[in-house]
């Protein structure tokens, strides 16, 4: 485990934590008033999801490799399918938001942020492809650092997202829920291609 190991962990991580960065810079569009705390939250949860899912890749390609394959031609639909719900959402709310000019645009709520965590790492599975032949320890590493640099990259979109959604507010979530539709597109495509 030199440097080599480490450098590219934390492109993997980067690489990976794109999708989630972007849900968390369209939550923070979404809900520019969140408070910090959840702030944390939703890039704990986008963290922990993101470092799972490769681990349990690793784990089904090291032992139940055939019926990993099967059903990682079905991920791309449920990511699909979760982020046009949840994206769609989000459109709607920001549109009525903005029609009643009632001041506050419908905030998520824990399970939409774990579903957001799933969506988005879902496709992290494939990952454990990547790593096969990492030892247990190595495996658990990488993972690590995903989730550790997922976990800083969310944070810094929920940031970013809120100071930009104050200064769109009314338009902020719609652009966050079309945000969210083409994620799930984006991931959707790339997945069957």
């Amino acid at each position: 485990m030199g440097f080599s190991f480490f450098f590219n962990g934390i492109l993997l991580g980067i690489g990976l934590a794109m999708d989630a960065f972007s849900m968390s810079l369209a939550n923070g569009l979404n809900e520019p008033k969140m408070k910090l705390r959840k702030s944390v939250l939703m890039a704990l949860v986008f963290g922990v999801f993101q470092g799972l899912m490769p681990f349990i890749g690793w784990v089904c390609v090291n032992t139940v490799e055939k019926y990993f394959k099967s059903f990682e031609k079905i991920v791309p639909f449920i990511a699909l399918v979760l982020l046009l719900f949840i994206g769609g959402k989000m459109i709607i709310d920001g549109i009525k938001c903005k029609e009643e000019e009632c001041g506050c645009c419908a905030k998520l709520g824990f399970f939409a942020i774990i579903a957001q965590g799933i969506a988005t790492s879902i496709d992290a599975l494939s990952v454990g492809f990547t790593i096969e032949k990492y030892a247990p320890l190595q495996a658990i590493i990488t993972c690590l650092i995903i989730a550790t640099i997922t976990f800083l990259l969310c944070f810094l979109g929920v940031y970013v997202g809120k100071n930009a959604g104050e200064k769109l507010f009314g338009k902020a979530g719609i652009l966050g829920g079309v945000i969210l539709v083409f994620i799930g597109i984006e991931i959707f495509i790339t997945g069957i291609i």
